[in-house]
This record gives structure tokens, sequence and C-alpha cells, in this order.
């Protein structure tokens, strides 16, 4: 029977922490589908579209990934997915109240599926969408931290670069 992961996050955007995830992830599983969340509570930077495309170019050469994006229920999407498990990434102590809860709800609204944590790296432990965005805002130097299109993109984002 094959194992397929589900791998959810807003990737807004993707970073090289994301990678090393999926990466060690298909050690693990089969295939991983790499899930953009929408969450409409949320405000993004970069729009689903250029997500799907960070994502895709960034996966390029890595075999049994596939991006997609779901509107609704994680739990939901697993089971029309026909996956086995939700793979989740932690950096630090800070993730793991946040996440446990998360795993906690998905059990209960579905117990068959089961939720895989897996420590990132220590190169990227803090290491974060978020951060990378503020740093990114203020012209730092990103370039280590994200894959090269990502690079790119905060740099048009915030006005360093422009685009003809």
């Amino acid at each position: 029977m094959s194992k397929t992961a589900i791998y959810p996050g807003s990737f807004d955007p993707v970073t090289n922490g994301h990678l090393h995830i999926i990466q060690r992830g298909l050690e693990i599983f089969d295939s991983i589908i790499i899930t953009i969340m929408c969450n409409p509570a949320k405000s993004s930077l970069f729009t689903v579209e250029e997500r799907v495309e960070m994502l895709e170019e960034s996966l390029k050469g890595l075999a049994n990934v596939e991006v997609d994006v779901s509107h609704g229920l994680l739990v939901d999407y697993v089971r029309q997915r026909q996956a086995n498990a939700i793979l989740r990434g932690m950096r630090a102590v800070s993730d793991f109240e946040y996440e446990f809860q998360m795993a906690l709800m998905n059990r209960k609204l579905n117990r068959d599926i089961q939720t895989v944590f897996m420590m990132t790296g220590l190169r990227w432990i803090f290491t974060s969408s978020t951060i990378i965005k503020e740093a990114a805002k203020f012209g730092g130097d990103i370039e280590d931290m994200v894959p090269p299109l990502v690079n790119r993109k905060l740099k048009e984002k915030n006005g360093f670069i422009h685009t003809p």
C-alpha cells in the first residue's frame, strides 16, 4: 500500500526549511502532496497562484511530489486525496503547543488520520516565512534561506528590483 502524506501550510513564501522537510519526508512517505491551505482570516503577501508557481519551480527535479490548493478542512482534504498522514514541520518549542492542538483536533475530526511531526534541521530552526518576509521588506539578505525564484519575487514585491 502506498503511503501518501499531505504537507499543509500557507507557504507565503516557501522557504528552504519547507523544502528540507519535504526532502526528508520523502524518506518516509512514497509521495507528498504539498497543499496550500487558503485561510481567509490570514492576509498573504503572495497570491495563491504565485505560491503555486514558487512551489512548483522550487520542487523541480524532485520526484513524487505534487502541489495543490485547498479551501476547506484539512481532514476532509486528506480523506478526499486518500492520504495516510499529515506531515508537519516543527522548528522550536514555540511551535509545539499550536501544532499539538491542531493534531488533536484533526484526530477528533477523523481518527484514521495520523499526524507526523518532523523537526527541522538546525540550519532552519529560526527560519519562518514571516521572519523572511520581514527581513526582505527592509532589504535583508535572505538569499540562502529561500529558493532563487522566491528571493527574486520578494525583492520585486518590496521594490528592490523592477520587472519590465
